[in-house]
């Protein structure tokens, strides 16, 4: 990228705000006549009265849970993306499934953004351990970290021995990944006496970033920095790095996406520092979406950050606003759950709950049984994992125990700690 690019998270915030809504109308006046989904979904509205956040408001909130059915009745993209625009880019599937198309230039995700905040720069090596597979995460961090300049070495997930020989053979300086694999990497590396000492920077998504966790880091001489994204909208928001190697409060939210706070429920914006549902509007041509809901719960912090970038703030990520749940970077809904219960008639009821395990996110699913009927542990845990493509267990729970809440997925995580 070069330097104008990132001169643009400096430019006055009105300038921001006059230039996203000076080209939003046009964006979406050309989605429209090659977008028929997004067509049914904005009805009669007029693309040229959008240019305002007060005009944005009006518009429906798409809930995720929306487009994955709307997806599901009309594959893969739900009538959003021109089969034009797919032409030598990548297509994605995140759990759900909900289908992702690749945006265009070199960093779609704007990843590279997010790592020059955290303090990357050109000529340095990452190590990229989100994972290559089906879902778009690594190639959003890959893309962003080679546009800044930087070279990447393609961990991957797993093969933990594997992937410290590499670190000690390239030695890099960034550490790329969910914020728990970090640690598993240098504990393993410490248990073969062949300690990793190259890493000082790590950019962290997929999972929260506990304040314990992130000051062993600091105490083994990593800074780690968090980043807010999605598979639908790249990266929302980032940390930047003070000089002490603390975060700056808040996170940035980055360019060409219009975020908004709303009360759970209504699509209504709430008042700045009111916590609410985190609303994306994404100016990309090739996958424009409108109001999507990511289900996060977060709020707008007053004034810029103490960095000099200019970008509204938000206080990062604060739970969920409804079930669906994030759990080692890979969104689990309470779908998935429904169809471990189809699949297995003998269960009555199920709950899945999400707990820590030191700085590990673990999942339980607590399963009742029908009336005189066994459970097949071992196949209902082959099941939670075919459909979540996450490791769980499976604890049988007396008839009747579990709470009538109407909570599927529980999340039991203390995010304070």
């Amino acid at each position: 990228m070069t330097a104008s690019s990132y001169d643009a998270e400096r430019r006055p915030p009105e300038e921001r705000e006059a230039e996203l809504f000076a080209r939003l109308p046009e964006l979406i006046s050309s989605a429209l006549a090659k977008a028929p989904g997004l067509v049914r979904m904005l009805g009669n509205v007029d693309p040229a009265s959008l240019t305002s956040r007060e005009a944005l408001a009006a518009l429906p909130v798409l809930q995720k849970s929306e487009l994955m059915e709307l997806q599901a009745s009309e594959p893969p993209f739900a009538g959003f993306v021109h089969p034009a625009e797919l032409r030598g880019r990548r297509i994605f599937m995140s759990p759900g499934p909900i289908w992702e198309p690749e945006g265009q230039g070199p960093d779609p995700a704007q990843a590279a953004r997010a790592f020059r905040a955290a303090g990357a720069r050109p000529g340095d090596i990452v190590h990229n351990a989100f994972s290559y597979h089906m879902t778009p995460g690594a190639f959003m961090m890959d893309g962003g970290a080679r546009a800044l300049g930087c070279s990447v070495f393609p961990a991957g997930t797993g093969n933990v021995d594997t992937q410290i020989e590499a670190a000690q053979a390239l030695r890099p300086r960034i550490y790329a990944g969910t914020p728990d694999f970090l640690k598993i990497i240098l504990d393993r590396a410490a248990e073969l006496h062949s300690p990793l000492t190259s890493f000082e920077i790590g950019l962290v998504s997929g999972g929260a970033l506990f304040l314990s966790l992130r000051e062993e880091y600091f105490s083994r001489g990593i800074r780690v920095y968090q980043c807010y994204a999605t598979a639908e909208f790249g990266v929302i928001a980032y940390e930047s790095a003070a000089e002490d190697g603390s975060p700056h409060p808040g996170m940035i939210v980055n360019e060409n996406l219009i975020v908004e706070i709303v009360r759970p429920g209504t699509g209504d914006p709430v008042a700045e520092g009111e916590v609410g549902e985190l609303v994306v509007t994404s100016l990309d041509p090739i996958y424009p979406l409108l109001r999507v809901s990511t289900g996060d719960l977060s709020a707008v912090l007053p004034g810029s950050s103490p960095c000099g970038r200019t970008g509204m703030r938000i206080r990062g990520w604060m739970g969920r606003a409804d079930q669906r749940t994030k759990v080692k970077g890979m969104f689990v809904d309470p779908k998935q759950v429904a169809l471990v219960l189809a699949r297995h008639p003998q269960l009555q009821r199920a709950r899945l709950v999400v707990s820590r395990d030191g700085a590990r996110d673990v999942m339980t699913l607590q399963a009742e049984a029908e009336n005189g009927h066994a459970l097949d542990v071992e196949a209902i845990t082959a099941t939670l994992r075919d459909v979540t493509k996450l490791g769980a267990t499976v604890q049988i729970v007396a008839k009747g125990s579990l709470p009538n809440d109407g909570k599927v997925i529980a999340d039991e995580r203390d995010y304070s700690a």
